[in-house]
């Protein structure tokens, strides 16, 4: 686990279902973890003030959620167009675009790869989290789209729509780190990348 901007842990773990390696964040003073697997060290590594709620980015990063929610009691929430991924003993609770699911963190929609593709807005952080519809494979490598595989029928027409999404995004919100769930971290000019990233995919 490292530190990655004041009050932003990253790490790294292996997804059992997909077997790569994915990324999971703890927002130390928003005591929020972002689509997490538990950390090696497991949940003795969050301390006195550990987490209060699990935030997924889509219906597809639940991940070890249920491990926090019986460690710490943490609520779990997702984008209310994914709720039917989850059982009702799950107790996972929707959120909407423009809801903080959690207090300081607001979501924002960003569909077109699916309806439950969302953005999370962390405004001390100066960060953003996103799911599945941008991607880095690796510390040194650019933004990049999921392979054509994973978008559907017309992938062409789901890039369309995510790139008017983060065009919005990153034309409205104020934000220098990209908190990337499939991937390494974006920090230090990340809305610049995200905005050369669309318009170089044009």
């Amino acid at each position: 686990m490292r530190e990655i901007t004041p009050g932003v842990v990253h790490w790294t773990a292996t997804h059992p279902r997909i077997h790569s390696e994915v990324s999971s964040y703890w927002l130390v003073p928003e005591r929020v973890v972002l689509n997490p697997m538990l950390p090696p060290e497991g949940v003795r590594a969050f301390g006195a003030e550990p987490p209060v709620a699990v935030l997924l980015t889509n219906r597809h990063h639940y991940r070890d959620a249920e491990r926090f929610v019986e460690a710490f009691g943490a609520s779990v929430h997702a984008p209310v167009t994914g709720l039917h991924e989850f059982t009702p003993d799950q107790n996972v609770r929707g959120y909407e675009d423009g809801d903080e699911p959690a207090p300081g963190v607001r979501a924002r929609a960003i569909g077109a790869i699916s309806d439950d593709e969302y953005a999370l807005v962390v405004p001390r952080a100066g960060a953003v989290a996103v799911a599945d519809g941008v991607v880095r494979r690796g510390e040194d490598a650019p933004l990049s789209f999921v392979s054509d595989g994973l978008m559907g029928d017309d992938p062409e027409e789901v890039k369309r729509g995510l790139r008017e999404a983060y065009r919005r995004l990153a034309d409205e919100e104020e934000f220098d780190t990209l908190l990337i769930a499939h991937g390494a971290p974006l920090v230090g000019g990340a809305r610049e990348a995200l905005r050369a990233f669309v318009s170089d995919q044009s």
